[in-house]
Order: structure tokens, then sequence, then C-alpha cells
């Protein structure tokens, strides 16, 4: 009995994936108002492409690109109060994106990263990031035609943060539809008018002497607050806002609730070249494990903070820099014990490149090959790979994109620009 009910399980799941995909193929020929449900879904999955294929033995997984059309119901799910949880990003994400017929979950992530903030001879205005991780897919995500008083932005997201598996190409037309989903996680980002923001590891909750790796999410609980997670108020910030100022107002407004059971902090900067690191703290911390999440407040370093004057040695350009420990000392520890901060040694390393050039550097291929230098595979031993590094310009809203450290491959290496709307490869 057992066997036959098996069976029939299986029977049953490629009857309904069977059905599913005869009915996507009718509204697809016919154009029926089940077709306007379907549109943008529809629109938007046709564009997904296989851009690199995986290397097993190189720990590198696919980078895939999709372009997004239409909403993808964010308005809604800010005017729903935005959510508090990942289980309820699922649960939201399941009932308008998938509509109930397939199931999402998030991954966790070990998000070790390095950003910074840079200018060219010229003035324009840099973001460069590297996404520190293990192999895993991900997927170039242009959200082209977002809606009334949202802006166009170009984002990388990590497809296993929706469930797809880091180990296997995505494939079948089930698995392309759960992407649809990916707007919602991205990890680094740039919107049309050259606002850009990044997530990174914080580690609070880490008791560092005792080498515990476990970490502590922010959970904030104000009553009078909408919920945000962290990669939908990523998301947030590129389609909303154009300046940093605007980003933090907004922000401010949520209560954050950090995703995937980590803790983070975030780097946002904009085309005048302000940027900020904002972290949650306690008020009052007493030792340097930071273990209520739900206690915490934000708070905002700026690079134009006077603190940093004294490390880049003058104020003429107020470059930033970040990597995965909080920068807003708030205890003696932090203060005194630089060696056992997380990626202290990449942090140092990204400093004093730009430091001894005061913030300038030659173009994008220049500030590439800093993150090059901090790249996972080969820095302090190696382990891991970083997945994508990415720098955005964002005088020119222009990206340049590198996959698993394969800096000296041009086929590896992509373009993209707001002016055309085309994302290119070197090769």
């Amino acid at each position: 009995m057992q066997k036959i009910k098996e069976l029939w399980g299986k029977i049953w799941f490629r009857a309904v994936t069977i059905t599913v995909a005869v009915i996507l193929v009718i509204v697809i020929a016919l154009g029926t108002t089940v077709g306007c449900l379907w549109g943008d879904v529809i629109s938007s999955v046709s564009s997904f492409k296989h851009l690199q294929s995986r290397n097993d033995e190189n720990k590198e997984g696919s980078v895939y690109s999709m372009t997004v059309k239409g909403g993808f119901y964010f308005d809604k799910f800010l005017a729903n109060g935005g959510v508090s949880s990942d289980t309820e990003l699922i649960n939201y994400i399941t009932s308008n994106i998938t509509k109930g017929l397939m199931d999402v979950s998030i991954g966790e992530s070990d998000v070790n990263c390095s950003a910074f903030t840079a200018v060219t001879p010229s003035n324009d205005v840099l973001f460069a990031r590297n996404y520190d991780f293990d192999k895993t897919n991900v997927c170039i995500t242009i959200c082209k035609s977002p809606g009334k008083g949202r802006y166009k932005s170009f984002s990388t997201v990590d497809l296993n943060y929706i469930g797809m598996d880091p180990d296997k190409d995505v494939e079948g037309l089930m698995n392309k539809i759960t992407c649809f989903a990916a707007p919602f996680t991205p990890l680094d980002g740039m919107n049309e008018v050259g606002l850009s923001c990044g997530i990174f590891m914080s580690y609070q909750g880490n008791d560092l002497s005792a080498n515990d790796s476990g970490t502590v999410a922010t959970d904030q609980k104000d009553p009078n607050k909408d919920n945000i997670t962290s990669t939908t108020m990523q998301r947030m910030i590129l389609d909303y806002c154009a300046t940093v100022d605007e980003a933090v107002e907004m922000i401010s407004n949520y209560n954050l609730h950090d995703s995937a059971k980590s803790s983070f902090h975030y780097m946002i900067a904009d085309a005048t070249g302000k940027s900020a690191i904002l972290e949650w703290l306690p008020e009052n911390a007493t030792d340097k494990t930071d273990n209520d999440g739900t206690a915490r407040t934000l708070k905002v370093l700026y690079n134009t903070d006077p603190a940093y004057d004294e490390l880049r040695g003058s104020d003429d350009f107020k470059y930033q820099w970040v990597t995965n420990f909080i920068v807003n000392d708030h205890n003696e520890y932090y203060e005194s014990n630089n060696d056992e901060k997380p990626g202290w040694d990449r942090y140092e390393h990204i400093y004093n490149r730009l430091n001894s050039a005061d913030g300038v550097v030659e173009d994008e291929n220049a500030a590439m090959q800093i993150l090059s230098e901090v790249g996972r595979r080969t820095w302090n031993g190696g382990g891991g790979v970083t997945v994508h590094s990415v720098v955005y310009n964002l005088t020119e809203k222009t990206v340049l994109w590198v996959a698993n450290e394969n800096y000296d491959n041009k086929a590896a290496t992509y373009t993209y620009s707001f002016k055309t709307g085309k994302l290119t490869t070197l090769a």
C-alpha cells in the first residue's frame, strides 16, 4: 500500500507539473485573461538566459540573467506592511509570484564580503563590491519597468536565496518561474539614478574569543513600524530612493529583520559621492556578543563623519570601505582587538590601497584590481570563492561585473549601461 501511495504521489506531481506547463503554453498562444495574470511572469521567464556554465571542479556555479517585466507585486508588498521573517516572505512570494503552484525556500548564507567607494580622476563616483561565499548559482537581475514612482535597477541575486540547488543548474519551467522571485533577494545593486547598495555579514552575537560561529539576527519589534527583511530592504531602496539621505529616511520607518538567520550590516552610496554604513546596534552594549537582536536601533556612519579624517589623512574626499565587523565602535573590546574582527585583514588592505591614493582610482578596472586582491580564492590561504565582483559607476550609471574571480577571462566579464539597457560580455 505504501508503494502504491508513493507511486500515486509521483504520478500526481507529474500530472500537475504537466498541466501547469500546458496552461502556460496555451496562455502564451491565446493571450487569454489568464495571460494577463501570468503575463509579466511569462515575459520575464522567457528572458531567463544561461550566461556562464558551472565549473564544479573550480567551485564555480552558473551565471544567469533575467530581465524582469512589471513591478513583481512589490508595491503591494510594502502596502501590506512588509514581512517580519523569511517564512512570511516565502508565503508572500508563493501566493503572489508562483500563485501557490510551487514552493519557495530561502537558503542560509555566510556573506564574507568587502566593499568600498572611490573616485576616478574625472570625479566619477564608484561603488565596488565582492560577494564572498561558496559555489552557487547567481542571476543578474535587471528590472526595466517596475512602475510609476520606481526606478529601473541592476542587481545580483544568489539563487540559493530562493531555493535553487547550488550544485545543479537551473532547469525546467517550474524552477525558472520560481526565479521570478529574484527581485525580492538582491545582494547588491544600482538603480538608474546612481544609488547603490550592498549587504555584508556583521557577526553580531558571535563570541569571537570562544570561536563561536553563531550570530544573532536583528529582529526589531516596534509595533508602530512596518517590517522589512534584509534583501527586501535593499529592493526597497533601489526602487524608491535616489540619494543616501532618502534611503536612510525610508529605512528608519521600518523594523529590520535580518534574513537567513544571520546578522548583517549594509552600505549605500549615491552619485553625489555620499555613502553610509548602516548598522543595528544596542544603545548600551556591555559586551562584544550583542545577543539581543530585538534591542538594536539603527546607527549610521556617513563617509562625511570627522572620525574618518584622521584615518584618511585628509578630508578632500570621503571614501569609505567595509568588510565584516561593526564599524560603529560601541565598546572597548572592539576598539582594542582589531585582530579578532572578522575581515579585519581585508579591511586594512583596502584601506591601505585607497589611502595611498587619497581615494582616487584610475578607472573601473583599477577598482576591480583592488577587489581581486582580496578575492576569497587566494586571500589569506584561500577557501571558498568570490562569487562575483562588481564595480558600479554611480556617475555614468554603468556596471563592470566579473564571475567567480575570473578577472582575466573576458567571457566571464560583463558590462551594463542604463543608457543603452544592454548587458554585454567582453568576449
